[in-house]
């Protein structure tokens, strides 16, 4: 294990964030900082499961410092708190990382979540924009975002727009758990085309400015189609953004196939580390 701090400070509407910082063992700084953002549909898991500790680890050894945050979800362990609570915690961290940047020993910032953490990733970022805080973020890695909300839409309709709805539904995750979360995390689906609650939404104008994107897809993911879509929004707002879909994987397959695909899991953790070290 790396050297790991906890930290716990009040964030948005006075609850309090813990923050788990990893650093490489030796190294002085200052380097480029991860902000992680943990997967689960913005409704389960924690930052502290040996999941992302491990991803923090992985991250950290490239020569990054990670902070991960313990978010309010929309519902488990850390819930019921429905959107837009673990947004504004995560939003909150942001600032919270960028304000001790020195003490922390970074260089700069990057967002960076898988599925529903994908989604918090770029909605943190949409965040920012509409505050005018965009300085806080120097590039964004979203993996296999959560984004698009439309898990019950008609067969009709996602064939049309998200094929991969139907083309890879069952593929480890599926529609029908998926159209679930999407209710713990908008209880009364008022925020259906909201794109802070569900970013596959924003508007090309909201895009505009945003600073540089990585969007990582897997090829068998249900939420395949719902990143590429974000992916060529974004390049037609003018981003800078890169594309990735992973061959042959399931949803976040390269994060959590450690034994079972190690060169892959390998491949994504490089790829983070090139991302933020030539910003």
């Amino acid at each position: 294990m790396l050297p790991n701090v906890t930290e716990v400070r009040q964030g948005a509407d006075c609850y309090d964030i813990t923050h788990s910082l990893t650093r490489p063992a030796n190294q002085q700084g200052p380097l480029p900082g991860i902000l992680h953002l943990h997967g689960g549909g913005m409704t389960l898991l924690t930052a502290r499961g040996p999941l992302y500790a491990r991803w923090r680890n992985e991250l950290a050894a490239t020569g990054l410092v990670v902070v991960g945050v313990e978010f309010r979800n929309g519902g488990g362990v850390e819930g019921p708190y429905p959107f837009p609570a673990g947004l504004n915690d995560c939003f909150s961290a942001l600032e919270w990382m960028q304000a001790n940047a020195q003490r922390l020993r970074i260089s700069k910032i990057v967002v960076n979540g898988e599925s529903g953490g994908g989604n918090l990733t770029l909605a943190t970022s949409l965040k920012a924009k509409a505050a005018g805080k965009l300085d806080l973020i120097d590039g964004v890695y979203a993996m296999c975002p959560f984004i698009s909300g439309g898990y019950d839409w008609t067969d009709e309709q996602k064939l049309r727009e998200l094929p991969s709805l139907i083309e890879n539904d069952g593929y480890f995750i599926g529609c029908a758990l998926n159209a679930v979360v999407a209710t713990i995390y908008d209880p009364d689906g008022s925020n259906t085309a909201n794109p802070l609650c569900w970013p596959y939404h924003a508007s090309e104008a909201e895009l505009r400015g945003m600073p540089p994107h990585v969007i990582s897809t897997n090829e068998l993911d249900p939420l395949r189609d719902e990143g590429l879509a974000y992916y060529r929004k974004l390049a037609a707002a003018g981003v800078s953004v890169a594309g990735r879909t992973v061959t042959g994987t399931c949803h976040a397959g390269d994060m959590m196939f450690r034994a079972s695909m190690p060169e892959v899991y390998a491949s994504t953790i490089a790829d983070i580390h090139a991302f933020a070290t030539r910003l």
